[in-house]
């Protein structure tokens, strides 16, 4: 109550005096706290792209009270920063921590990058049926996780009951909703069942969604036509969303596909957000030039598109995704007993799809199956010399021997390429992996090094190292850059009234330290951070503490 009493004095003075240093922020007597915390010698980012000067933060409750030079007041508690970097929480615009939060809260592998917002997109646990509830709980893996609502809003609720260290957001994915409404299959949508997809839409919005999200090459959306993809993001026009797609096509036919997401844009009239923009296969690395081209042709023409990358040259996915598109109809379960039908497996083995025809270029990376399990991290060619099977054979195999997708490294995209996509000024960064800890079950598994690395490596790597930009600009295109993307007003920045996600760390010795081999192994360089106010890391070690909080798009009038 006494230090309640003393700012409610400070900001009297500041009243009467005019002084303000924001809408949080108070003058006082300089031995008076007026701040509950002031992290001191820092060298302030704010991650508006400008050049870093040396100054303070002040946070008061949940939010940022002063950013400058020198605050006017004192504070109950103070950080030392000795000289480090102090930036706003970086923004993972693609995570899939849709169930490892609930299982795991405390965000490791994010919140040691300095995440404070892990961003759900490409698909959505909701909405849900009772049948796709019950599918999706028997897919699970060495967790189980009862799944109890049916509604993006029961998911906001279930992550905000269970506790999490960082924020999280989504969106709504139009896979849920046409499973919702048209199961897996291929067909069309009539009159009446497009309203009811939009109306699902409409619903999710309402609920917090950011936008509408999709994966293109995935069952079932891949069935889905341009039409009836502008039709749901113009729903989420509507409630001032986005349209964000993992695009129909990354290889042979991107330039088609990135064509395809802008004229969603113009259609539906709203921002369009390209997730992990790759050139797949070595037959279409020359397409990066023609790719800029495309995105900046449709901004240039009034379309706010914009895109974000990982920063390694293997992508992750299921071994599946391998398969023909007659063999994945339907959805796993009848992918997996197809692949029983000697006849079937016949027909779709000269189909297969590998990176380069090359079985090097594969490598598995987490099996449900025990028996399996001692496969973990080992290539394609190494398993065929084992097993004494062709290519086709074993990815089918091991695919219903694990009765599942199987989680697949592939080597598919040009480290140059990527190099100079870091640079791209509309272009942020998501990981497109879970945060998760490096402990207990998730050992069983191998992962992609993305999972524990990816903002780490764009500044140790390509900032520090290689220089493709500044690290102002780095800081920009991981907090004000996909903030901007995700129209979010109060967070992405290091100025009073913003919520206070704060990240200290050192650009001298930031660095990813997982590799393909050797995946569980967290990044080094952050020393500290706080999220909504609270701390979370602390002379870089996780505190407990688990202050995240649901955060939510525009609405829906």
């Amino acid at each position: 109550m006494k230090r309640l009493g003393l700012s409610l004095i400070a900001g009297l003075l500041a009243a009467c005096s005019g002084t303000t240093t924001g809408p949080a922020a108070t003058a006082a007597a300089p031995d008076a706290p007026s701040y509950d915390l002031l992290i001191t010698n820092g060298l302030i980012y704010d991650g508006a792209g400008g050049a870093p000067y040396e100054g303070e933060v002040g946070i008061t409750g949940d939010r940022i009270a002063f950013v400058g030079a020198k605050a006017p007041a004192g504070a109950v508690a103070t950080v030392d920063a000795g000289g480090k970097a102090v930036a706003p929480g970086f923004i993972n615009m693609l995570s899939h921590s849709r169930e490892a939060l609930l299982h795991d809260g405390r965000a490791m592998s994010g919140v040691l990058q300095g995440v404070t917002l892990e961003v759900n997109s490409e698909n959505s646990l909701a909405p849900l049926t009772d049948g796709m509830r019950k599918l999706r709980e028997g897919r699970q893996g060495d967790l189980k996780l009862p799944i109890t609502w049916s509604t993006l809003g029961g998911y906001f609720d279930a992550i905000e009951t269970s506790g999490v260290s960082v924020n999280v957001a989504s969106f709504i994915g139009a896979g849920a909703i046409r499973e919702h409404v048209l199961g897996l299959t291929d067909v069309d949508p009539t009159p009446a069942q497009l309203d009811r997809m939009r109306g699902l839409v409409r619903a999710a919005m309402k609920d917090g969604a950011l936008g509408v999200t999709t994966m293109l090459i995935y069952i079932p959306e891949r069935y889905a036509e341009t039409a009836e993809l502008v039709a749901l993001a113009s729903e989420a026009a509507q409630c001032g969303g986005t349209y964000a797609a993992h695009i129909r096509d990354e290889g042979d036919a991107l330039i088609e596909a990135l064509e395809e997401t802008a004229e969603i844009g113009r259609q539906a009239k709203l921002p369009v957000h390209v997730h992990h923009l790759k050139q797949w296969g070595p037959e279409n690395w020359g397409k990066l030039d023609a790719a800029i081209a495309t995105i900046e042709t449709a901004r240039a023409g009034g379309v706010q598109m914009t895109a974000d990358m990982y920063t390694y040259p293997a992508g992750g996915t299921g071994a599946n995704s391998m398969l023909p598109a007659w063999v994945q109809e339907g959805g796993l379960e009848k992918t997996i007993e197809r692949l029983k039908d000697p006849a079937i497996r016949a027909r779709a083995a000269p189909e297969l799809d590998m990176p380069g025809d090359d079985p090097k270029n594969i490598l598995f990376a987490g099996f449900k199956n025990d028996a399996l399990k001692p496969l973990t991290g080992k290539r394609l060619d190494e398993v065929m010399a084992l097993r004494g099977t062709s290519a086709a054979e074993t990815v089918m195999d091991l695919i219903v021997e694990d009765n599942s997708r199987v989680n697949t490294v592939f080597f598919a995209m040009s480290e140059a390429n990527v190099r100079r996509q870091t640079a791209l000024p509309w272009l942020g960064f998501g990981a497109d992996a879970a945060a998760i800890a490096a402990e207990g079950h998730v050992l069983k598994s191998a992962t992609h090094p993305r999972t524990y690395g990816n903002v780490a490596r764009l500044l140790g790597k390509y900032v520090r190292e290689e220089k493709t930009m500044s690290l102002e600009e780095a800081v920009r295109k991981l907090t004000t850059l996909p903030a901007s993307i995700l129209h979010l007003t109060d967070r992405g920045a290091l100025r009073p009234g913003m919520f206070a996600d704060v990240v200290v760390f050192d650009p001298a010795t930031v660095a990813d330290r997982a590799t393909f081999a050797d995946p569980h192994q967290y990044s080094t360089g952050v020393s500290d951070l706080w999220v909504n106010g609270v701390q979370v890391v602390k002379a870089g070690a996780h505190t407990g503490a688990k202050p995240g909080r649901a955060v939510k798009g525009r609405g829906c009038p």
